[in-house]
């Protein structure tokens, strides 16, 4: 119910920008059109341009302009995803097949391409230097982020504030490119742009720590993945990290084992220790703490039925562990 509220708030700008993203993917090349339709038609909540709408209507403006920019970030989503799916050599993603399950590896890398230079062609038609700057930037940070997670597959030594890097630069980093850019179109003041940002970084740690948390709790149904994906694929995340540090040795031995070597082989031994552990808590507070910073960065707005919705969308970002 709080969730159809955040939509409704912002219902006829949502259903203009889906059918600007149709209209912006059509391609003279069949297949490019074919995979990039079913990556973005596969499910998603759209949060990201969600965000853009919110942003920018709270902020009194009153264009059109909004409706290319959520669609920008909509595109730049998209190709970060296609390419995921290929680096994790992911097959399942929001419960359907991934594009490079159906497709292969090189047709997926060259669509997420394809959507990539599509996003940046809108760009320029926003001709917002700002708006350019800060969504170039976050482009470059996210590719950044890839290669760090890379960089640490089967790293049993990842600390936590490695980690949160990690997720800044790969998650977060685009939830804040769309408020911040959000903020910049409606020409909103400077303290108000960067508390728009800084709601953007916050938001965005607090759904990725809840998707980790979900990694050891949730289910493929309700996921579209299935639970130790992260694990499986050697990835280290917080509830791990935490783990790590508040098990016996024997314990440890396990987890560091599991991380070197993926897949699920001992996923049920593991799942218990993290439990057992208090890292599910522990990263649930972290999570909440996030989505209380972002709630503090709307205080300068005026009140709206916008703002309202982004504070919801806050609380939404925790509530999905139930």
């Amino acid at each position: 119910m709080t969730a159809q509220r955040i939509y409704d708030t912002v219902a006829d700008d949502f259903s203009r920008v889906n059918d600007l993203i149709t209209h912006r993917l059509s391609s003279d090349v069949p297949l490019v059109e074919k995979i990039a339709q079913y990556i973005v038609e596969s499910g998603g909540k759209r949060l990201r341009p969600l965000l853009v709408l919110l942003t920018t209507r709270a902020l009194g403006y009153e264009k059109d302009n909004h409706l290319k920019l959520a669609a920008v970030i909509e595109f730049l989503h998209t190709a970060t995803l296609l390419h995921d799916d290929v680096v994790d050599t992911s097959d399942l993603r929001r419960g359907k097949k991934t594009a490079n399950a159906r497709w292969g590896n090189a047709p997926s890398v060259l669509v997420g391409d394809f959507l990539y230079s599509r996003a940046f062609q809108m760009m320029v038609e926003l001709n917002s230097m700002p708006v350019m700057e800060v969504l170039s930037s976050a482009t470059a940070v996210i590719a950044e982020g890839e290669v760090m997670q890379l960089m640490n597959v089967k790293n049993p030594d990842l600390s936590e504030a490695q980690y949160m890097t990690v997720i800044h630069n790969k998650t977060a980093m685009l939830f804040e490119a769309a408020s911040h850019a959000g903020a910049l179109l409606a020409n909103a003041p400077a303290d108000q742009a960067l508390a728009m940002k800084e709601y953007g970084k916050h938001l965005g740690l607090a759904f990725q720590l809840v998707d980790d948390v979900l990694d050891y709790q949730g289910d493929a149904e309700s996921m579209g993945k299935n639970v130790g994906d992260d694990l499986a694929e050697g990835k280290t995340t917080l509830p791990l990290i935490y783990a790590i540090l508040h098990c016996s040795n024997e314990e440890r031995k396990l987890i560091r084992t599991a991380i070197r070597q993926g897949g699920l082989k001992d996923l049920p031994a593991i799942l218990a220790i993290v439990e057992r552990s208090g890292a599910i808590n522990y990263t649930l507070e972290l999570a909440q703490e996030h989505a209380t910073k972002a709630g503090k960065c709307l205080e300068s707005l005026p009140d709206s039925p916008h703002k309202q919705a982004l504070g919801l969308l806050t609380e939404l970002a925790v509530a999905r562990v139930a």
